[in-house]
Parts: structure tokens; sequence; C-alpha cells
């Protein structure tokens, strides 16, 4: 497979991702707590992880230093406890289709911090560099787009609602209303910001846990530790912010398989492979592959939720998509220019012309 491992491993993570967004905006429906829902996914993904970082890596693990321990714990915090908390919590006030949508600004978040710490460049008078910029620019628009226009329904389907459970959430209501009252804008502007904050949190991430893979490549021992950490940061989060006991039982019903599905698929086995792909191919090119997680949120959000499909999300797919190739095309042009020697592609030929006529003989004067 070769070069194509680590985009058969993207896109099969967008699944994950797809599913991971479809099954919490479900349980959150039906009134489960978001930061109760957290800890119990990153306490089932660090007993899927931690046995396995023992078989694995128990005797090739790097040892760790105080200084790599105090990194990792306050990475998990930082990474993955505030933002899955913050995301799960801005979820309850906005649609499974925006939180899909609004993932796609990490590509905006991860170039950031990824150029401010020199592990990206961007050359603006080349062709890679202007088809950078323009792609996160179209995806910052797409995003717009999904969050400020919802625009008319495009012939809904009465459809099934298959994980819609008889206990849907109150709060979650309004995205399925036509309401046009301040108390609904109000709650889905803050839910379009909390989004936005737990993806620069993740941005944030991706970025930082490059730069820690350098000096310490045990990735699966890494990534275990991680959730370690979070599990326990998540459980006193969610002790401080709940204390109804009847919140953290667990049934055979949505909320376990959200829970098992979430800790094995998304904290356990999409984890791992992240880290992977980011060691692999750097943190812009796993940013990038999010529109097919939007494409695939708003099929099964429509099917198995119930949610309708507007003119907005569709406007806002397209541009998103189109960024996504925008960005892939940069990256990929690059990476040929690395590999065969030559640089970037440039603008304007002036100065090859130039050298050309500097290069032509002169007339000898006569005599």
């Amino acid at each position: 497979m070769g070069d194509k491992t680590p985009y058969l491993i993207v896109v099969l993570l967008q699944v994950i991702y797809a599913g991971m967004i479809l099954l919490s905006k479900a349980v959150l429906n039906q009134g489960m707590k978001s930061c109760v829902f957290i800890f119990y996914r990153q306490l089932v993904g660090t007993i899927v992880l931690v046995p396995l970082a023992i078989i694995f890596e128990g005797r090739s693990a790097l040892p760790i230093s105080f200084v790599t321990f105090c990194k990792i714990f306050m990475l998990s915090f930082i990474g993955i406890s505030v933002s899955l908390n913050v995301y799960a919590m801005a979820l309850t006030y906005t649609s499974a289709t925006l939180g899909a949508a609004i993932i796609n600004t990490l590509p905006v978040s991860t170039f950031f911090f990824a150029t401010l710490l020199r592990m990206e460049k961007v050359k603006i008078r080349t062709k890679p560099g202007i088809a950078k910029v323009a792609g996160l620019v179209v995806c910052m628009g797409g995003v717009g787009i999904l969050a400020l226009y919802k625009g008319p329904r495009l012939k809904p389907l009465e459809l099934h609602h298959l994980l819609s459970g008889p206990y849907r959430h109150s709060q979650s209501q309004y995205q399925y209303q036509d309401q046009d009252d301040f108390a609904s804008r109000t709650r889905w502007i803050l839910g379009s910001l909390l989004l936005f904050c737990a993806i620069i949190s993740w941005g944030f991430w991706l970025v930082i846990q490059a730069r820690l893979l350098q000096s310490y490549p045990s990735k699966l021992t890494l990534i275990s530790l991680q959730c370690f950490f979070s599990s326990i940061q998540s459980f006193g989060i969610a002790v401080a912010l709940e204390r109804d006991f009847q919140q953290w039982k667990l049934e055979w019903n949505v909320r376990l398989l959200a829970v098992l599905y979430c800790g094995t698929m998304v904290t356990g086995l999409s984890y791992y492979m992240q880290v992977w792909v980011i060691q692999k191919k750097g943190p812009v090119f796993l940013a990038t592959w999010n529109p097919l997680s939007l494409v695939l949120t708003l099929i099964g959000s429509t099917i198995l939720l119930g949610e309708a499909v507007r003119l907005g999300s569709v406007l806002g797919g397209i541009l998103l998509v189109l960024s996504l190739y925008c960005v892939l095309w940069a990256k990929t042009v690059e990476e040929r220019s690395v590999k065969h020697n030559v640089g970037p592609l440039p603008l304007y030929e002036e100065k090859q012309c130039s050298e050309v006529k500097e290069a032509e003989p002169t007339t000898p004067p006569k005599g």
C-alpha cells in the first residue's frame, strides 16, 4: 500500500468521527450530561489503550522524565479534557451538522499554530502558498455560512429517528423547529462560540503533540498516558458539575452504545491512528480531511436524528470540500518539490528571463 496508507487511515478516521458526533448528539438529546459522558468514554478508552501499550511497548517504551510527564499531563488537559467537555457542552446547544461543520475550522487553527512554531512555512509568492491561504479562507467562509445562514429546507423527508429515544432533552429541541426567538438565537451563538473554542484547543493539541513526538516517539504509550490523565481530569470535572447519581447510571440503551463506541473506536483506536498520521504526514495534513466527516454527518443526522437538510448546509459543505482540495493540492506540490529537490512553483518568470538575457553573448566592438 505504501504511500496510500495515510490516506486510507484519514478516511477511516473521518468515518469514525462522524459516528462519534451522531451518537454523542443522540445521547445528549436524551438528557445525558456532557461531562458524565466524556468521563465514561475516556475511562473506556483508558481500559482499552493501557493494556495494549503494556503489551506492545512495555519494554521498548522510552523512560519518562519529570518534564515530559508534566508536558503530557498539561497536553491531555488542554487538548483532550477541556476540548472534549467544551465540545460536548456546545453540542447540546446546536446540531450534529454544525458540530461536524465547525471541525472544519481545525485546519485554520492548526495551520496558525504550526506556522507560529515554524513547523509549516507559507511562501505567499508561490502557487502552493496562495492555494493554502485560499483554501483556509474558503473554509472559514463555508463554516460562516453554516453557522449564520440556515436557508430553506430542501424537500425534507419523513424519516424514522432511529437514534432518538423517548427522553429527548428539551434544550435540544429548538434546532428541529423554526423558532426565531431571542433565546434560541442566543443559545445557537453561544454553542457556536464554544465549538470554535474547542477547535482552537484541539488544533493546539495537534501541533504540540507533533512536537512532543520528536522527543518521545513511543506513540502508543504517549496516547495511553494522555487518555489516562484525561479520564482522571474528566472525572474531577464531572464530579464538580454533576451530583445527581441518576446521571451516572448506564443501561442497555444508546447511552451505553455511545460510551463503548466513543471509548473504543474514538478514544482508543482513532487517537493512535491520529498520532501515526501526524508523525508521517504532519498535523495540517490530518486536519484538512475533516470536511469528509461533515458530509457523512449531514447524511447520518438526516436519517438517524431527523434533522432537516437546509440550503445553508449544502452551500457551506460545498465550500468546505473546495477548501479541502485547495490545501491538499498545495501540500502535494510541496512534497513533490522536496522529493525532487526543486523549488516551489513561482508566480512569475521575470527572474529567469533576466538571467537568460544576462547570459546572451554581447557583440564585440569593431576594430
